[in-house]
């Protein structure tokens, strides 16, 4: 059976007034454009493997972390992914 990869990453929830802060050379995501955000605007999240990133304890708005399962349970709610409608 193999393995998920996002298994071994660490997710992180943060307000996107914090994106300045982020270290992009320290998480997957490689610019505040690749950052999936949440369906009003207001939130972000990042994943990391191994070696928490330094700049993550310069965050105050941080929810987590978590791991892939909890973070895809998230991800599926409607804070982040809008409802698919049938017509």
């Amino acid at each position: 059976m193999a393995t998920n990869p996002d298994n071994k990453k660490t997710y992180l929830i943060l307000n996107v007034s914090e994106i300045p802060l982020i270290d992009f050379t320290e998480v997957f995501e490689t610019s505040p454009e690749t950052l999936r955000k949440s369906i009003d605007g207001t939130k972000t999240s990042i994943k990391w493997q191994d070696k928490k990133p330094k700049f993550i304890n310069d965050l105050k708005t941080k929810e987590g972390p978590y791991i892939y399962d909890e973070i895809f349970s998230i991800m599926q709610t409607s804070e982040w992914t809008t409802p698919f409608v049938t017509n």
